[in-house]
Parts: C-alpha cells; structure tokens; sequence
C-alpha cells in the first residue's frame, strides 16, 4: 500500500486489456458464471438446442453449442469488444429490455480471463467463421459449422493465475455449472438442453412445457409434494411452491424468476418468507420454483453486474402481491390433495373441546366463549393476562386430571341431535371407501396412548396428532376473529422517545398512513427521533420501541411490514396452544370424527402453528411392504 508521503501520481487511462479484467472480476467469478453468461446468449438467439460440454468442472473447458441465428462474419470481430451489443439501442430500449444478456461485456471479460473461439454462421452464410484469441490477439478464418454459434472457452483463468487458485474442487465447480445451467433451463423450457462431462451425458432436457421442465430440473418427488401456483392480475406468478411438512433443512431448490431471468432478490426472498412464517417449522426451507412477470418499465434489471438481482418501482405492490398468492396456495384444508385453490370452507360446528366431565359444552356456548374471550383480549392492555385468565366453564386447560383407578379421562356425552348433524356416530355408520372425497381424512377407529387418533381411509390408516391438529384449528379460528376487526391503537401515557437510524426515518417519513393503520401513531422530533404516541392495542405488553422499529425496517427494505401481524400470530398461537385439547384426554369416537371434519373444513391444518405436522398417512402398498404381504 502506498504511503501518505509518496509523491501522488498522474491520473491516466487504463489499458483496454486491464479495463476488460476488472470487468471480468464482476461478470466472471467461477466456471458456473461463463456457463450462465454464454447460455443466456445462446437462448437470445432464439436457439431451440443448447449443448454444454465440460471438462475437469469447467475449469478445463467450457462449450457452448447452440443453433441460434448465429453472428454475421463481419460482426463476429465486433461481438468480443466491450459493450457491443445488438441488444439495445437507446435508453428507452434499456427500460424495457427483455433479453437476458444486454450489457455486451460478457465475451470481451471471458477472453480477457481464458482462451476463447467463437464459431458462428447465419442461416444465409455459405460457411461458418472462426475468431480466435489463441495466439494473444483476434484472428479470424473460414471454418466448417452448421448453422449458430459454438463457444469454446479453455484453461480459465490461466492468465490470471492469482484468481485461478480462488477455484474449489473439480466437483464442487460442476455443481455449481449444473445449478447455472439448471437455472436457465427452467428459464427456457422451449429449448432443448444436454449437458456432458468429460465425455458423460449428465442432464438431457427434452424441450415442453414448464410443467414438464419443472419436474425434469427438480424430480418427480418435488411434483408430489408441490402445489401448483396460478396468480393473475396486474402481476402474474405461475410455478409450485412446496408443502410446508416437505421444507427441508437447507435452501437447495429455490428458483424465482423476474420476466424470465433467474434473480436471488431481498424482497422476494422476504416475502417467501412471510409467506410461510405460519407454517414452516425452526429453521427449514422450502423448495419453491415460481415465474413473476411484470410490465418490463416497472422493473430496472440494470442494478448487478451479473444481473442477479432487479429493482421494483412498487416494491409493495409485488411484495403483496407474492405473499398472497403463496399463502392462498398454502391455505388449503388438511387432506387435500394437490390444488392450490382450496374448496369452500364446509359449515363446521365448533369442536366441542375440552368437554367438561359433568356438564358437556355445546358449539353456541363454545362459539360464545371464545368470542367472548377475543374481545377481551383485545379490549385489554396485556393480553398475557387474558391468555392467563382464560379458562372453558368446566375444563383444566393445563391438562385434564386422571380419574382414580380408572387410568382414562371421563368425557362427556355428546347430544343425540348433535351427532346427527355431524354424521359421523361411528366408523359403523360409514363407509370409508365412498367418503374418500368428501371425508379425506376417514374416519376414526381408535385412540392411541391418549395422544393420537388412528383413523381408516380408502388410502389406509392416517395418524393424527389430536392436541396439534386441535392448535391449528383454534388458531386460525382467533385469526379469523381478529382479521375480522380493524387494529385498534392504544395511547401511551407519555410520549415514547425513539432513535432511528437514517433509513428508519425515511420509511416512518413516507409510510405515516400505512403505519396507522397498522396501530402507530408517532410525530417526528427531529430528522433522527421519533416520538411514539400509540401502539397497536393487542400488542401493548410488547418491547413498543424495539417493535417499531423492526416494522421500519421492514417498511425501508421491503415497502410493508409483517413484523405486527407476526407478532399478533405469535401471540394467538400461545392462546390456541393453551386451549387445545391435551394429552392424556380419552375421546369418543365421535369426538375424535369431529376432529376429522374439523381439519378438513380449516385452511393450513396440516400442520400445527409451529410448523411441525398435524397428520401422516400410510398407504396400503406402503402397510403391505412393511408386513411383507405377497412375497
């Protein structure tokens, strides 16, 4: 490093070979980046087959055949210079440009890093021509080829020995070629892609629709735990998104595209995220492949050098937009099997739990109790109190007491007329098999340890966690309750003082009426100091600083803000938690019915609010492998 005392030296240009390496270290980072750079050409050329050949990861050599439009000869010379391009012209044409390469630097940066020849010919051209920077310059000959553009790219980084040593591993560096290529595949599911490694066949992408690419990049498994996503109105989003219960506990599978071009963006990331915060458990990640196309003037692709990430002029509007259409897919009721539209909401009666042992408590009082308990929880100033006082007439929420000698729980009795209207008496009054679509679930057959239902479908035997199942149902019963009523603001005696950071203060600037309804009111003391007059009411007991806070930065890094409604969920959860039916509580085959039909009228019931799963199925075949049966 120089020293402050040096002499400063003169400003100069420079050189073209060192300006076109800086690029490189922006545009090439790995095998994987020219993989993707050279792609994303072939596929703008309108090429219905891209062949790739690797060898030693990439590092070795990286092909590149398609059979495009190809590059006339005079302008082959052309295509390898810096910011040559036939992709736009004019400003306006950047705005709204919807070819995935467009900055016309990705040949001239790989040719600074490698050794590099392009072989091109039109559809008019009598032969193909070779350019080729092997002797340290551009040189250019006839050369057999059939119709597009063939590059070939040797011994990357062989001139940049010091970046070369950066590389990993032979198969990590393959990987991460796959992945590029994998990518841009489901990118352009109308072309045809092959992949070959040292002289080995990995991946063979016959071209078909997206559906049929989807299932070629990510499995066949992916398709059977997916649903499908179809969104449309002023944004569009089509793909499959995983179920919560198959996330698993790394991101290897999340592929999002903006108008076709692969992205990894915050804000689309953040709102995967809100999406699935009710129904992902800890850590896990789920795999999801969705398409979101939008008017290209709304968008700026122009803000990475790789183009990995864009810019939304209303952030909020796709933000929303996304977090809707993945939650409506997600909503759908326990047991339905593979569509993302939930069937109607079924005139279910409340479950009538926990019953009391001497006096039963039926769907009005239960509906009645809990209003009653909602408007409590909302009129008071820490609803941790309402939560702790909280208790069905009759019943020991913190777990019902064994009878003396008995080993079982008493439970009470259900009305005559009550189960009639429920139609589920007993597995004798039913036939399994031909309520398959309206009772997915079965019916239930027995009570295991106090904890589980064992229940019979036309499938086999499902497993169900009662008091999980129980959580999800009482859970999204207060949701409903709630998202029914506007927030209500509860004043603060004084005036909290809060310190923001610059981009806090931007978002409580531009946000006031968004922030208002959500339940704050505030006035800014000055361009760094906030004072909070009035809180959300349900959240009053809350760290009222600290949660205004994470809702600005929300606002400043997505345009809307989950924090409150994630934290009135968290809430919620505690009270369906404490109010679910609990272990040890012996029930009636027609309690344990109503449970059924209870899951299969509730949006999200297959799994509990913490994420982990409500029910487990077992097919027949799967019982049949399991016993041995027909060997």
């Amino acid at each position: 490093m120089r020293s402050m005392a040096d002499a400063p030296r003169s400003i100069a240009l420079l050189p073209d070979a060192l300006i076109s390496q800086i690029a490189a270290g922006e545009v090439v980072e790995r095998p994987a980046s020219v993989v993707k750079e050279l792609v994303e050409n072939a596929v703008d050329a309108g090429a219905s087959r891209i062949t790739l050949r690797l060898e030693a990861g990439g590092i070795g050599r990286i092909c590149v055949e398609d059979d495009g439009a190809g590059i006339v000869a005079e302008e082959l010379p052309l295509a390898v210079t810096r910011h040559a391009t036939s992709k736009i012209r004019s400003l306006s044409e950047l705005e709204s440009v919807a070819s995935f390469g467009f900055r016309g630097e990705a040949l001239a940066a790989i040719a600074s890093v490698a050794h590099m020849s392009v072989t091109s010919r039109t559809a008019s051209a009598q032969a193909a021509t070779l350019l080729d920077n092997a002797t340290g310059s551009w040189a250019a000959s006839p050369a057999a080829g059939s119709r597009g553009t063939v590059v070939d790219v040797r011994n990357l980084f062989s001139q940049t020995p010091a970046r070369r040593k950066f590389l990993k591993q032979e198969g990590t560096e393959l990987g991460h070629c796959i992945e590029a290529l994998d990518r841009q595949a489901l990118a352009a599911p109308q072309v045809a892609f092959t992949v070959i490694h040292n002289g080995k066949v990995l991946r063979n992408y016959p071209a078909g629709p997206l559906d049929a690419r989807i299932r070629q990049v990510l499995g066949d498994e992916f398709d059977s735990v997916s649903v499908p996503i179809d969104a449309h109105g002023a944004l569009s989003l089509v793909g499959r998104v995983a179920l919560p219960t198959a996330a698993k506990g790394r991101a290897s599978h999340q592929y999002f595209f903006v108008n076709g071009r692969a992205v990894r963006d915050k804000l689309l990331a953040h709102a995967m995220r809100a999406a699935y915060e009710d129904v992902l458990h800890g850590q896990l990640q789920p795999d999801y492949c969705l398409f979101l196309s939008v008017d290209p003037m709304t968008v700026d692709v122009n803000v990475h050098p790789a183009k990995a990430e864009v810019r939304f002029r209303d952030s909020r509007a796709v933000h929303g937009f996304v977090v809707q259409a993945i939650k409506l897919a997600l909503s759908r009721t326990a047991g339905t099997a593979g569509t993302a539209t939930p069937p109607p909401a079924q005139a279910a009666a409340p479950l009538p739990y926990p019953l009391p042992q001497q006096q039963p408590m039926f769907a009005a009082e239960r509906s009645s109790a809990y209003l009653a308990f909602v408007q409590q929880a909302l009129s008071q100033s820490n609803p941790n109190e309402a939560v702790a006082a909280f208790r069905l007439p009759g019943a020991d929420l913190q777990g019902m007491p064994l009878e003396s000698g008995s080993g079982q729980v008493s439970s009470g009795r259900m009305p005559e007329e009550w189960l009639q209207t429920s139609g589920n008496a007993g597995m004798g009054a039913q036939n399994p098999a031909a309520s398959a679509d309206s009772n997915p679930l079965g019916f239930a057959i027995a009570q295991l340890h106090g904890i589980y239902i064992l229940a019979q479908n036309s499938r086999g035997l499902v497993l169900v966690d009662m008091h999980a199942a129980h959580e999800r149902i009482l859970y999204e019963q207060l949701k409903r309750s709630l998202d029914a009523r506007t927030v209500e603001a509860q004043s603060l005696l004084v005036p909290l003082p809060v310190l923001l950071t610059a981009e806090q203060a931007q978002a409580a600037a531009d946000e006031p009426a968004a922030l208002a309804q959500l339940g704050f009111e505030y006035s800014m003391a000055s361009e760094t100091q906030a004072l909070l007059r009035a809180v959300p009411r349900l959240l009053a007991d809350a760290d009222a600083t600290q949660l205004f806070r994470d809702v600005l930065d929300e606002m400043a890094q997505s345009g809307s803000a989950t924090v409150v409604e994630a934290t009135r969920n968290e809430l919620l959860a505690t009270m369906a938690c404490h109010a679910a039916v609990r272990a040890n509580r012996a029930l009636t085959l027609p309690e344990m019915n109503a449970l059924l039909r209870q899951m299969e009228a509730t949006e999200r019931a297959d799994q509990c609010n913490h994420g982990r799963p409500t029910w487990v199925q077992w097919n027949l075949p799967e019982l049949d492998r399991l016993f041995m049966r027909g060997k």
